[in-house]
């Protein structure tokens, strides 16, 4: 089954480009200049992926953005906001890529290709949000955005917060802890996941004394202490 993007971009030069490559890769491509219009076909058509310019010439392109992860729509953005700032608030917005103009035609679709990939590849995840959007985690795309900054965290590191996230308040056992992060049981890794924990709550920017997400529950494990978003 072909799939459709939506790309929302104001300048026709770079539309045609992106149109004519992303075509070619065998997508189903609908354009548009306008935010207004975006708003239209996302709710009409349904897209599988919207490549989107941050700067339109009517609404903000953040708040297209938003919209589109409330209807857990992939994203990429594609604008000439090249900062780090702006790239960390590109992926806060909750962005699953980012591309800065002027840009490689063969990139962006392989970039298509991979979000796609991954949003087929993770049907069951969950995007988990908590005290009030201060920590969302995400599995579908593997992110953890912390008071509006994007968190960089490890492959272990990631599914040993997300276990604990995904059951808020239950405690869990350093072993149960290795089997979520490793997928087996490992001798002598036990007391390492203290190690992770200590990593976690650092990029978090958790006080071990007075943590608001990862709890030490002594003598047993650990808990996740944030209060989930309804």
């Amino acid at each position: 089954m072909t799939s459709t993007i939506l790309l929302v971009e104001d300048d026709a030069r770079i539309a045609e480009v992106a149109i004519a490559y992303l075509e070619r890769a065998g997508f189903r491509v609908m354009h548009t200049f306008t935010g207004r219009e975006a708003m239209t076909i996302i709710s009409t058509d349904h897209p599988a992926l919207v490549v989107l310019d941050l700067m339109l010439p009517d609404l903000s392109g953040e708040s297209i953005c938003r919209e589109l992860k409330e209807r857990d729509i992939p994203v990429i953005i594609l604008t000439a906001k090249s900062s780090e700032e702006e790239r960390l608030a590109g992926f806060a917005l909750g962005a699953d890529d980012y591309i800065v103009k002027p840009f490689s035609p063969r990139e962006m679709v392989a970039r298509v290709q991979a979000v796609l990939k991954r949003a087929g590849n993770t049907e069951n995840g969950m995007r988990l949000s908590f005290n009030e959007g201060q920590l969302v985690i995400d599995d579908r795309n593997y992110t953890v955005v912390c008071q509006d900054a994007v968190i960089r965290l490890t492959a272990v590191e990631f599914k040993i917060l997300f276990a604990l996230a995904a059951v808020p308040h239950k405690t869990f056992t350093r072993e149960e802890l290795v089997e979520k992060a490793m997928g087996y049981n490992f001798d002598g890794y036990e007391r390492n996941i203290d190690s992770h924990i200590k990593n976690i709550r650092h990029k978090l920017g958790d006080s071990p004394k007075t943590p608001t997400f990862l709890i030490t529950v002594y003598g047993l494990g650990y808990r996740f202490g944030g209060v989930r978003d309804v």
